[in-house]
């Protein structure tokens, strides 16, 4: 090593300057190389673990990236009378003033770490950040990454959030329950009249659900109290046009074949279904 030193040195300048660049270029292919084959070695591994790995090891290629060039220019600066201790200290006040004028950048890495290692969010997951609500496509050192219901991406700075709603079970599930009456013929057109307009919604609001409505079928009650029950899954907080133009379209259209038909014999609620699968990239 000491023999390899000497050789460098007894160099001239243009020859020293040439050989610091080239190790400069092979380390850094080399840093690529590994992050590559890295990544494809993780290709395989899926959930939060990867995750964690993929994160930490791109914050630690990063490091070590900078490490060397940051050593590389100090030892040509060297080789221009510039003394290794002043180039360091100097390094130091600057990454001092650095550090003072970019917080936000600091504080988006630390809220990222903690992001990832405390489990908070998973890619797949449903989630409400600082009051946007997607699917969790990808967790950076920076932001967190979503998906609405439009199928537009939504970056979110680490450092702003300050609230997480998840979803881990699933997603909302709106349930609505029609009052059946009269005789079996009436029962039916009243069933069949529901679906139908079921179908409707699904074509004319898309961005609000999640999966095809369905049909639960009918629910007798102990009372005698019997009701066709729908279900849609939707997005939370896009409950509205279920609300609103469904149900008024659906009491007029059930008004029109039984006169004594009331709003109030329509229930609407909403609950949390448990998760069957993991909601696939793109849209949902």
């Amino acid at each position: 090593m000491n023999e390899l030193l000497s050789q460098i040195n007894s160099l001239a300048l243009p020859p020293k300057l040439v050989l610091f660049a080239v190790l400069a270029a092979v380390t850094h292919l080399s840093v690529v190389f590994i992050r590559r084959v890295a990544n494809h070695a993780l290709a395989s591994v899926h959930g939060r673990r990867y995750q964690k790995l993929r994160s930490i090891g791109t914050l630690a290629t990063s490091a070590l990236v900078f490490m060397l060039y940051f050593l590389a220019i100090g030892l040509m600066l060297r080789e221009f009378g510039v003394s290794l201790t002043a180039y360091l200290a100097s390094a130091s006040v600057i990454g001092l003033a650095i550090g003072f004028g970019s917080q936000g950048v600091v504080q988006d890495v630390v809220t990222g770490l903690t992001i990832i290692f405390s489990d908070l969010v998973d890619v797949g997951d449903l989630v409400e950040i600082s009051g946007q609500t997607g699917i969790v496509r990808a967790i950076t050192m920076r932001f967190v990454r979503l998906e609405n219901s439009l199928g537009a991406t939504v970056s979110i700075p680490n450092r702003t959030i300050n609230n997480v709603i998840n979803y881990p079970r699933g997603y909302v599930r709106c349930i609505v329950d029609i009052t059946l009456r009269g005789d079996e013929t009436n029962r039916q057109a009243t069933e069949a009249l529901a679906i139908r307009l079921m179908q409707s919604v699904h074509q004319q609001f898309p961005a609000i659900l999640l999966t095809t409505p369905s049909s639960e079928g009918r629910i007798k009650l102990a009372a005698g109290k019997e009701f066709l029950r729908i279900k849609f899954r939707i997005w939370p907080n896009r409950g509205q046009p279920i609300e609103t133009t469904y149900l008024q379209e659906l009491i007029s259209v059930l008004a029109l074949n039984d006169p004594d038909y009331k709003p109030w014999m329509v229930a609407i609620s909403y609950e949390v279904e448990a998760a069957k699968t993991r909601i696939p990239s793109g849209r949902a």
